[in-house]
C-alpha cells in the first residue's frame, strides 16, 4: 500500500459530500455489513477476540483468515486527535484545522475537543455545523466529529462515529453520562458529582459502562460503527493494565487501540532552538495518587517518557502492548498531533468565555510566531489506514482491523507486509492487523515491502530509514494476573539494514520455521539516529528533544495460529 503525502490526487472531489445530514444513504437499513457483525462473523474487531483460544476450540478447522493479502491495497493518512476553539486550551475553527490537514496530505480527520460540562452543554452543538461546512468546503477530506473522552477512573480517549443521522445525538448522550469530567464536577457546577476524581479509580465501573453503550448503538443500528482510542496512555499513569483488557472485552468491536505515539511532539524542541524546551509529547510527569503502582520510574527507565517519540508502552519490546498481544488480544497504535496551538503559529487563543459559552471564539493574529508544543495535523505525525475506499465507514473498519501504521515525519510512505504458511494452511496469507493460520511444524513465510520516502517530509529534508524491526512473540493465552504488562517470550527476531543508496521500494524476507506454536509479530523501523545498543529507541530527554532527528514507524501486529 502506498501512500502520497505531498502529489497524492485528492479523489472523490466532484461527489456529493459523503456524509452530509441530508444524506439519506447514512441511515440505510440494516446492511450486510451489520447483519455480519450482529452474527458475529464480519468485523474483525469481534472476530478476532477468538484468537486467543486454542485452534481446537474451532473443532481443528482452521477460522477464515482476517484481513487477507491483496497485494497492494491503498493507504489514506489521518489523525484522530485534533482540538479547536471549542476546548479551553485550544483556539483554532474546525475550518482551519482541516484546510491545514489537507494541505499536509490527510485524507481524514477527527475533531476531538475535550469533553466536560461546558463542552456537553453548550459546544457539540456549535461545532456539528462547523464541521458539516468543513466536509462542504473540503470535500476530500473525511470530516469525523469525535470527543476526547475524559475516561472516568483513566486517562483521555478519542471516541468517535461516522456522520449520520444520530451521530450528534449520540455523543451527546454518550459525554453527558459517562464523561469523566461531568461524572466529577459537583451538581452545583453542572455535573454529576458521582466521582471522586475523574481520574479515581471509582470512574472504573462508568468506563465500562460507556463503552457498553457505545456498542449498543452499534447493535441497535443507530450508528454503522463506533471507534475508541485511548490517548497518551502512559503520559499520567493512570491507565492501569487491567483497564485496558476491561475496555477491550467489555467493547472489542468499539475499544480496539491507542496511541502508540502522543501529539505535542513540538514541546520537547530546546529553547535554544527556539523551542519550549519541554518533554516530547508534554511527557514530563511523574506518579500521582491514582497512577498504577507498577509504572515506577528508575534511574534507567521511566514510563513516563516517550522513547523515540513513541509512549513507553509501545516503545519497550516486551512491555504493555505486548502483554496484550501475547494474550492474543487484537489492540491497535496509532500516532497523532494532539494539536491545541501551533509552534511559530501566529495566532493566540481567543478571548471567549469557555466555561459560559462553550468556545474560546475565533483566534487572534498576532502577527508574532508563537513558541508552542504543537504540530499541524499530518505536519509531522499521521495514521496510515488501509481502506477498501476512501469513505467514513471503510476507514474506520480498517482502523478497527488493525490496518494501521503508525508514521513520523515521513519515515516511510508504505508498507506492503504478506504473512502466509508455506506448507498446509493459509497460502495466500494476510497483512497489517491480520490473523493467519499454519499446520504444526510448517513454516512461515513474512515478506516486507517498504516504500522509502519519495520526497521531503515537512522539515524539507528526504527523511533516511535506516532498518526495520521485525518483532515477535509466543501467543501465551489470558494472563492470570490482569495487571500483567510484560512479555517476556517476545524480542526482535531479526533487523533489516536498509542500504544508504536504497531508493523506491526495498524488499525483506523472514521464514519462521517448523512453527510449533501460535505467536504474533509486528514491524518498526528507524532511521538509526538515536539507539540503545540493542537497537531500541532511546528515553528522550526533556528539554532536547528534536522530533525531526529521531524518526520511527511502528505497523500493527500479525497473529498466526496454529492448527
Amino acid at each position: 500500500m502506498s501512500h502520497h503525502h505531498h502529489d497524492h490526487t485528492h479523489e472523490h472531489a466532484h461527489e456529493e459530500v459523503e456524509g452530509s445530514w441530508r444524506d439519506a444513504q447514512d441511515d440505510r437499513p440494516l446492511s450486510v455489513a451489520r447483519r455480519r457483525f450482529l452474527a458475529g462473523l464480519g468485523a474483525a474487531g469481534v472476530a478476532t477476540t477468538m484468537g486467543a483460544l486454542p485452534a481446537h476450540a474451532h473443532g481443528d478447522r482452521p477460522a477464515t483468515p482476517v484481513n487477507p493479502w491483496h497485494g497492494r491495497g491503498r493507504w489514506f493518512a489521518g489523525d484522530h486527535h485534533i482540538h479547536t476553539k471549542y476546548s479551553n486550551d485550544a483556539q483554532y475553527e474546525v475550518a482551519q484545522q482541516v484546510a491545514k490537514a489537507r494541505e499536509h496530505g490527510l485524507d481524514w480527520v477527527v475533531i476531538t475537543d475535550h469533553g466536560g460540562v461546558a463542552h456537553e452543554k453548550f459546544s457539540i452543538d456549535q461545532v456539528a455545523p462547523d464541521i458539516e461546512r468543513a466536509r462542504k468546503s473540503h470535500r476530500d477530506v473525511l470530516v469525523y466529529q469525535g470527543l476526547e473522552w475524559n475516561i472516568p477512573g483513566a486517562e483521555h480517549a478519542t471516541v468517535f462515529l461516522p456522520p449520520g443521522r444520530s451521530t450528534v445525538d449520540i455523543l451527546r448522550a454518550f459525554e453527558a453520562a459517562y464523561d469523566g469530567g461531568v461524572l466529577s464536577t459537583p451538581v452545583a457546577n453542572g455535573g454529576k458529582g458521582l466521582l471522586t476524581r475523574s481520574t479515581s479509580a471509582d470512574g472504573e465501573p462508568y468506563a465500562l459502562a460507556a463503552l457498553r453503550f457505545l456498542e449498543a448503538q452499534v447493535l441497535s443500528g443507530r450508528t454503522e460503527i463506533a471507534l475508541m482510542f485511548a490517548n497518551h496512555p502512559a503520559r499520567r499513569g493512570v491507565d492501569s493494565p487491567h483497564e485496558f483488557r476491561g475496555w477491550r472485552d467489555a467493547a472489542p468491536g468499539v475499544a480496539v487501540g491507542m496511541e502508540g505515539a502522543p501529539g505535542h511532539q513540538a514541546a520537547g524542541i530546546p529553547t535554544s532552538a527556539g523551542g519550549r524546551g519541554a518533554a516530547r509529547g508534554l511527557y514530563d510527569a511523574s506518579p500521582n495518587q491514582d497512577s498504577f503502582p507498577g509504572f515506577a520510574p528508575t534511574a534507567t527507565e521511566n514510563p513516563y517518557r516517550t522513547y523515540g517519540g513513541f509512549d513507553w508502552m509501545t516503545a519497550k519490546v516486551g512491555g504493555l502492548w505486548d502483554s496484550l498481544l501475547a494474550e492474543g488480544r487484537p489492540w491497535w497504535v496509532t500516532a497523532t498531533s494532539d494539536s491545541h496551538r501551533v509552534h511559530l503559529d501566529t495566532h493566540k487563543q481567543g478571548t471567549g468565555d469557555h466555561n459560559t459559552t462553550g468556545s474560546r471564539g475565533a483566534p487572534i493574529d498576532t502577527g508574532v510566531p508563537q513558541v508552542e508544543s504543537d504540530y499541524w495535523p499530518g505536519f509531522y505525525s499521521s495514521t496510515l489506514v488501509g481502506a477498501d475506499s476512501k469513505s467514513y465507514v471503510d476507514v474506520m473498519r480498517g482502523m478497527q482491523g488493525g490496518k494501521v501504521v503508525a508514521v513520523h515525519g515521513r519515515i516511510v510512505d508504505g508498507l506492503n507486509l504478506r504473512v502466509r504458511s508455506l506448507g498446509e494452511g493459509d497460502n495466500r496469507g494476510v497483512t497489517i492487523g491480520g490473523r493467519t493460520f499454519v499446520r504444526r511444524g510448517h513454516d512461515v513465510e513474512v515478506v516486507i515491502e517498504v516504500d522509502l520516502a519519495r520526497g521531503a517530509n515537512f522539515a524539507g529534508v528526504v527523511p533516511r530509514l535506516a532498518k526495520v524491526d521485525l518483532i515477535a512473540g509466543p501467543i501465551t493465552g489470558p494472563v492470570a494476573d490482569r495487571d500483567a504488562f510484560s512479555a517476556p517470550g517476545t524480542s526482535v527476531v531479526k533487523s533489516f539494514e536498509v542500504a544508504r543508496t536504497a531508493r523506491g521500494t526495498v524488499k525483506f524476507t523472514h521464514t519462521f520455521r517448523r512453527v510449533e506454536g501460535a505467536f504474533y509479530l509486528r514491524l518498526r523501523g528507524s532511521d538509526g539516529n538515536r539507539l540503545t545498543s540493542d537497537g531500541n529507541p532511546v528515553m528522550d530527554v526533556i528539554g532536547d528533544a528534536d522530533p525531526w532527528s529521531d524518526l520511527w514507524f511502528y505497523a500493527n501486529p500479525v497473529f498466526v495460529d496454529v492448527i
